[in-house]
């Protein structure tokens, strides 16, 4: 076999390099092949020709995929929240429906879902997240670790301004961090797009019965906490034994609704807020309110649902007409500054007043429950008030009024919690995520590069 070549050596060895090839012609483009003594080193020749062809069309045709990082963080605050944004059967659906993306875990102890079963589903667990595109947490972080220039989604709690976490937001100013707050993900119309409400109205009227099984030693919960889920949470209603007593709940937000669908899991019988009001029962009832129920106008006007979000302080409260009736109070009503309280420390005293417990699932400490004057611990759920005092004592005491008022009620179920709130995350926030432009994102950025977005201009002497 002899192969014949025209051009210098080195020349015909260059056409063989597939940037050279000219992968638009369907015409052998190699000079060698037409010098080719032998029939069988023709066909080596030219078939290697067109794979060379076709590496080329490839390489130039298909850019290589650019991934999307999101690391799914180790909470760090303390107590470490157990929640997570996405289970890992989630993050295995993410992954399969959008091949360009990729999670990293940082490995933890206290996490619902173990860092086995993150791995299991091609997720990588590592505690250097700094090349991830996106950190996606549950609670504030802490400031030591902070990575700067990364774009961060977590609850912040920082929109109103809130001292504790000061801080915090003047660290992300300096770090040139963007954060996106799950809070502020809203509709056009205003609503919130996600949150965990739904969980912390059914573990805050759970703990509501708890705490009124142990005031009045009739029967005792196993706490949300030491559940394995929310199914064992709904096996534990069976145990109660409640006389026929008049509940009342606040709300028609997610919150509301969770507690809503907790009353109803224990079958208890809802009754209109005017019956509530005039007729006595042989079994435990519940009446829910909503604003309109609770607030009238000052100067005798009709009811208006947007004028009293307007301006509040048009409104005052009237639920005096519902505390002589009510034994617990479950309450999940928005909170703010200008709306009149439901009712007054004094109230507690006049002898009309007939609440035993609190359920404060809102948990807006001298807030629209004037005796929330703390927020409570998973450990320690309950403390008690005493009317005449009007001090804190021990809970569960006679002639004292116990209110429970966990501000984390989500994470006593958090298998749960995370499995609804990462639905939601799938569903309406991962498509924003993936465009090259959203407004429902922009809107909820607080903070983009280190500086304060339009929308949250006024936090201006906070975060600087």
């Amino acid at each position: 076999m002899s192969v014949e070549i025209k051009e210098p050596a080195n020349k015909a060895l260059h056409a063989y390099t597939p940037n050279a090839l000219p992968v638009n012609s369907s015409q052998p483009h190699f000079e060698i092949f037409y010098h080719c003594k032998d029939t069988i080193t023709f066909f080596i020749l030219r078939a290697f020709s067109l794979s060379c062809q076709v590496f080329t069309i490839f390489a130039q045709s298909t850019d290589p995929m650019k991934y999307f990082k999101i690391a799914l963080l180790r909470e760090e605050k303390k107590p470490a929240d157990k929640r997570v944004a996405f289970t890992p059967a989630q993050c295995s659906q993410i992954m399969s429906q959008y091949p360009q993306i990729q999670f990293y875990v940082q490995p933890s102890n206290d996490r619902c879902f173990l860092d086995d079963s993150y791995q299991k589903i091609g997720a990588e667990i590592v505690e250097d997240i700094s090349h991830c595109d996106l950190l996606m947490g549950i609670k504030e972080r802490t400031i030591e670790d902070l990575i700067s220039n990364k774009h961060y989604f977590f609850f912040s709690h920082t929109i109103k301004k809130q001292a504790h976490n000061q801080a915090l937001m003047k660290a992300m100013i300096q770090k040139n961090i963007t954060l996106t707050d799950y809070e502020t993900l809203r509709w056009k119309n205003g609503d919130r797009i996600l949150g965990f409400g739904r969980f912390a109205g059914v573990v805050g009227a759970y703990n509501g019965f708890y705490a009124w099984g142990m005031k009045h030693q009739s029967f005792e919960l196993k706490r949300a906490y030491l559940c394995s889920d929310y199914n064992e949470v709904k096996l534990e209603l069976k145990k109660m034994q409640l006389s026929p007593i008049k509940i009342i709940l606040t709300g028609n937000g997610r919150v509301s609704l969770g507690a809503l669908e907790l009353l109803k899991e224990a079958g208890i019988k809802e009754v209109t807020p005017s019956d509530f009001l005039t007729k006595r029962f042989a079994e435990p009832v519940f009446a829910l309110l909503l604003t309109e129920n609770l607030y009238e106008r000052i100067d005798g006007k009709p009811y208006d649902r947007s004028d009293f979000h307007h301006d509040p302080t048009r409104y005052r409260c009237v639920f005096r007409y519902y505390f002589p009736h009510c034994d617990l109070l479950m309450n999940g009503i928005y909170w703010d500054s200008k709306m009149d309280r439901l009712f007054s420390e004094n109230d507690t005293r006049d002898p009309s007043f007939k609440i035993k417990v609190i359920a404060d699932i809102s948990c807006d400490v001298n807030g629209s429950v004037p005796i929330t004057l703390k927020d409570t611990k998973i450990d320690e759920p309950v403390f008690g008030f005493n009317p005449v005092t009007m001090e804190m004592c021990e809970p569960f005491l006679k002639d004292t009024i116990d209110i429970m008022a966990i501000s984390n009620l989500p994470t006593e179920l958090p298998k749960d919690a995370s499995q609804g709130f990462g639905e939601m995350l799938m569903e309406y926030v991962l498509p924003e995520l993936l465009k090259e432009e959203s407004a429902i994102i922009s809107q909820a950025t607080i903070c983009k590069e280190g500086k304060l977005t339009s929308e949250y201009a006024y936090l201006a002497d906070y975060a600087y």
